[in-house]
């Protein structure tokens, strides 16, 4: 009597497999989507024996000349003359170091090569995948047992409320809800920084993808994207992008907008890459381990961040 059972032989993938069973020879991976190599730019001059991150914002003092308040106008036969202050801040933030161990038998290793489904490479791209999910965490909402935040979760940061949720919005009171959000960042920046970046909630993103003409021609997003204030001021399109860690995230959990400016001078994420032992053989199993160090989010100048909640 023909049976079919799913039952695996072990962990080399073998199957046991019946003679009409057409088995797919396609690997298909967990569903996961990691945006963090989109979104935040790194910084790389850290190495793995560093234990710490660090950046220095500068203050400037400086007195008028004949009004403490004015200009610096200075006589000819001047012999006060006022100077500049300085005042340095240190910023530092512990570098985290991250390891995962891969090992497998060489029985297992010959069976699954001889099968066309090699089980140290599929381990390789499973603890791959696993820091890249990690690493994702870290960049937008930093690791509560860590004490460090993210991209969307600054507290540090007060987010912009919004009096209604887009569904029910026109798409001009939509793009005077995204001007009010950059326009706010770019002030609280003392208008030195225009963001060029904003993220949304998929839900409110999708919402961007309606037409704003009768016709069709134009989605609300491309409109959005050329017409807002940071288009007019940066000189190129806002970059609107939808991201799954804003749902929820703002204030009474409500979803939050982001808006940036994607520069390693504003915002940046600490990271080294990862490395791996040699290969250690033991009986009859090979042993190899990853590792690398995850920092947390640097915000340099945090004015140049905004968010905005409700939407």
């Amino acid at each position: 009597m023909l049976t079919y059972d799913s039952q695996t032989i072990d962990s080399s993938g073998a199957f046991l497999v019946g003679e009409l069973e057409r088995m797919d020879k396609t690997l298909h991976e967990p569903l996961v989507s990691v945006t963090w190599n989109r979104d935040i730019d790194l910084r790389e001059d850290v190495t793995i024996a560093d234990e710490a991150s660090a950046f220095t914002n500068s203050d400037f003092g400086a007195v008028g000349g004949a009004k403490a308040t004015g200009k610096n106008w200075i006589g000819s036969k001047s012999t006060a003359i006022a100077g500049i202050n300085l005042n340095m801040n240190k910023t530092t933030q512990p570098m985290h170091l991250w390891g995962m161990e891969a090992a497998w038998s060489i029985p297992e290793l010959v069976r699954s090569q001889q099968l066309g489904r090699p089980v140290d490479s599929q381990k390789h791209q499973g603890l791959t995948l696993k820091h890249n999910m990690d690493v994702d965490e870290q960049v937008y909402i930093g690791d509560a047992d860590k004490g460090c935040v993210g991209l969307v979760n600054n507290a540090n940061i007060t987010p912009l409320g919004l009096s209604a949720i887009w569904s029910g919005l026109t798409p001009k009171q939509i793009l005077d809800d995204i001007n009010a959000l950059i326009n706010a960042t770019w002030a609280q920046s003392g208008f030195a920084v225009c963001p060029d970046s904003l993220r949304l909630p998929p839900a409110q993103f999708g919402l961007l993808t309606n037409p704003v003409t009768d016709a069709g021609s134009e989605s609300l997003l491309a409109y959005v994207a050329r017409s807002c204030l940071s288009a007019n001021i940066n000189g190129r399109p806002l970059d609107i992008k939808p991201l799954k860690w804003l749902v929820g995230r703002g204030v009474a959990s409500a979803n939050r907008a982001v808006a940036y400016s994607k520069n390693p001078l504003y915002v940046r994420f600490p990271m080294v890459p990862l490395q791996r032992t040699p290969l250690e053989h033991r009986g009859i199993h090979q042993v190899t381990t990853y590792f690398g160090t995850i920092g947390q989010v640097e915000f340099v100048y945090p004015e140049t961040v905004g968010y905005a909640d409700g939407l």
